[in-house]
């Protein structure tokens, strides 16, 4: 069901879309079930979590960190860090700097919303966040990450969407490496690929509910 699942999404979003299988609730063995159905990205959310995918799947399987990261966590994963979707504060900018190995490519995690129970930087004060943490060597900036509101009202997930791509074509004006969005889940992902997402990140639609 898992290959099927994500063959359809894959039809869906296009070619142009990098699909992230979120097996943030999932064992190591339902995890490698998705790698073998074709799964190259997969998206953790704990720390612990993240390591024990990491130390289970192959090689070429590429995990990226999706939920917030705590400034004291920052040296378990950050020699293994890839992509992390949810950077938005300094402190942690600052020891993935010291404790990586190599570059990380990151999105600035963006309270588009400005939910109370949301993390993110307000979209007030993105550019000069981003302008701040530009200073350190080993932050790739690539793009924006931010979570809709849990709704049905379609013209806000669309809202939602659309101004976090307006704010990335801001930012690529004076920093030309911003080009990724990282946006859309299983319940909103088509409402964000139309407005422009090249990242998804798909929990239950692939690997079923828990």
């Amino acid at each position: 069901m898992i290959k099927e699942n994500y063959e359809q999404i894959k039809k869906e979003v296009g070619s142009d879309v990098t699909v992230i299988a979120v097996t943030k609730y999932h064992t190591v063995e339902e995890t490698l079930q998705a790698y073998d159905a074709g799964i190259r990205h997969f998206g953790e959310n704990r720390v612990e979590g993240f390591l024990e995918k990491l130390s289970a799947l192959p090689e070429d399987a590429e995990i990226h960190y999706i939920g917030t990261l705590q400034s004291r966590k920052v040296k378990d994963v950050a020699p293994y860090l890839t992509y992390l979707h949810s950077l938005e504060r300094e402190s942690v900018a600052k020891k993935i700097d010291k404790y990586a190995e190599h570059d990380v490519k990151c999105f600035v995690q963006v309270n588009i919303s400005h939910e109370e129970t949301k993390h993110g930087v307000e979209p007030e004060a993105l550019e000069a966040f981003v302008e701040k943490i530009s200073e350190y060597d080993k932050i790739n900036i690539i793009g924006l990450m931010t979570m809709a509101p849990y709704t049905e009202d379609e013209e806000v997930l669309d809202q939602t969407f659309r101004k976090l791509k307006e704010l990335r074509d801001q930012l690529n004006i004076n920093y030309p490496s911003i080009t990724e969005l990282s946006m859309g889940m299983s319940n909103d992902y088509l409402h964000a690929v139309k407005e422009g997402a090249t990242y998804v990140r798909i929990g239950s639609k692939i690997m079923g509910s828990r």
